[in-house]
């Protein structure tokens, strides 16, 4: 069943794919490689939170991290493929280090010490002027992939779809996998876990890790039809937007994470020419959510078929 429902993904990207080159706008091809960043980005979010219960509020640093690595390594004449793998790894190493940080912390406390990561990452975003441009943003160079470079959002689409799909599988493998199957027993009970011969801190530490890799193969996805970056789009705004479709899909739920990165892309658009109430109707989202369908959304409309 699940080989069949990767194939059936496979072959509507490929139909996706083969319209957008034919009929799609600009504006249309490039606001699909965002919700493809999405995705990747609520999938990683997904490990931490859905697979293993740890509250995260630092996913847009892991995410900023993976977007200036990926772009200073094409900057330095790097092919894209080595840029995407340095960015994504970088990502990796500073999500272990905040899981070792945070192994004796829980709930609030968890949250509140990822959240400080994040908000400090921005500072550092912000300020450190001769790597990441501070408040001028940072110019992104055209990435090399094969010796093509991509200069167009249509160009970049069918790598940012395969690579999208990828982390899909690998996330449905894990899902279905014992290390899932492991990650979900700590998320229920850490002391249960343990009895049964879980490695309990491994097992978070691992999830961190993951996740963090993933939010830097998404930042490095956005380099190749982005070109410029402001550390403005990886604060606090950021990472509740990716919290909210993580909740509203459903946490736990893989396909629920896709549904919601989806919905709320196309929200986020929307509510694109009025950023100052972007916050407080996410936030309101959130907190209906979490009171009334705490499985999210999806859980909700199949309970209602």
């Amino acid at each position: 069943m699940n080989r069949l429902v990767v194939i059936l993904a496979a072959l509507l990207v490929l139909a996706a794919a083969v319209a957008l080159e034919m009929i799609a706008t600009g504006y249309v091809v490039y606001l699909v490689n965002l919700l493809l960043v999405t995705i990747v980005l609520s999938l990683g979010l997904h490990i931490v939170i859905g697979e293993s219960g740890q509250f995260s509020l630092a996913h847009a640093a892991f995410y900023g991290i993976g977007i200036y690595t990926t772009a200073m390594a094409t900057s330095a004449g790097w092919p894209f493929v080595l840029a995407l793998l340095v960015g994504s790894v970088a990502s990796a190493a500073v999500g272990l280090v905040i899981g070792l940080l945070a192994l004796r912390m829980r709930d609030i406390y968890l949250a509140l010490s990822t959240f400080a990561f994040g908000e400090a990452m921005q500072w550092v975003f912000m300020n450190w002027e001769s790597v990441t441009g501070g408040p001028n943003g940072y110019n992104i160079r055209p990435m090399h992939v094969f010796g093509l470079e991509i200069i167009s959002d249509r160009m970049a689409f069918p790598l940012v779809a395969a690579l999208a799909v990828l982390v899909l599988c690998v996330t449905l493998v894990i899902h279905h996998s014992g290390f899932g199957r492991a990650l979900r027993a700590v998320r229920e009970s850490e002391i249960a876990a343990s009895a049964v011969g879980i490695n309990v801190r491994a097992m978070k530490l691992a999830a961190f890790t993951v996740s963090a890799l993933l939010a830097g193969a998404a930042g490095g996805m956005f380099t190749t039809f982005s070109t410029f970056i402001h550390p403005d789009s990886l604060g606090f705004s950021a990472t509740i937007l990716v919290l909210t479709v993580v909740v509203v899909g459903g946490i736990g739920s893989v396909w629920g994470g896709v549904g919601g990165a989806v919905v709320f892309g196309l929200l986020n658009e929307l509510l694109r020419q009025m950023p100052q109430y972007q916050e407080m109707i996410y936030g309101a989202i959130l907190m209906g959510f979490m009171m009334f369908a705490p499985h999210g959304l999806f859980a909700a409309l199949r309970r209602s078929r």
